[in-house]
Parts: structure tokens; sequence; C-alpha cells
């Protein structure tokens, strides 16, 4: 049973976009592994941009930044 997690940011990520994003990642698991659909699991999590940093500066830093 294969199990997917799917981390973004909180932006106002729609359902449409998150189920978009668990069909597309199930379609992954089946192309390339073989994987059942039925039992594959996939989970979208969204963080608080405070809560998200790259390269030791948080994301909303980097993004005023231009980076």
């Amino acid at each position: 049973m294969p199990y997917v997690n799917i981390k973004v940011t909180r932006e106002g990520v729609t359902p449409e976009q998150k189920r978009l994003l668990i069909e597309g990642a199930t379609r992954l698991l089946v192309d390339v592994l073989g994987k059942n659909p039925a039992t594959t699991v996939v989970v979208i999590d969204e963080v608080e941009m405070e809560n998200w940093g790259i390269g030791g500066v948080p994301v909303d830093q980097r993004r005023r930044q231009g980076q």
C-alpha cells in the first residue's frame, strides 16, 4: 500500500487542484510501479508559510527577496 505525502504552503490551493494532485500522484504510482490505485494513499498537508524555510531562510522572506 503506497503512501504519498505532498506538502505545500498554505496559499489557497483549491479543492480542484488538490483533486488533481491526488489523481496525478496515484496515476504516477500506477504507471511507474504498477501499484493498485485502490490501495494508494495520498495525503496533502498545507503548511503555514512561517513554518517553511529553504536554505535557512523563511519562504516568505525568500519571496520578498525575489529568490
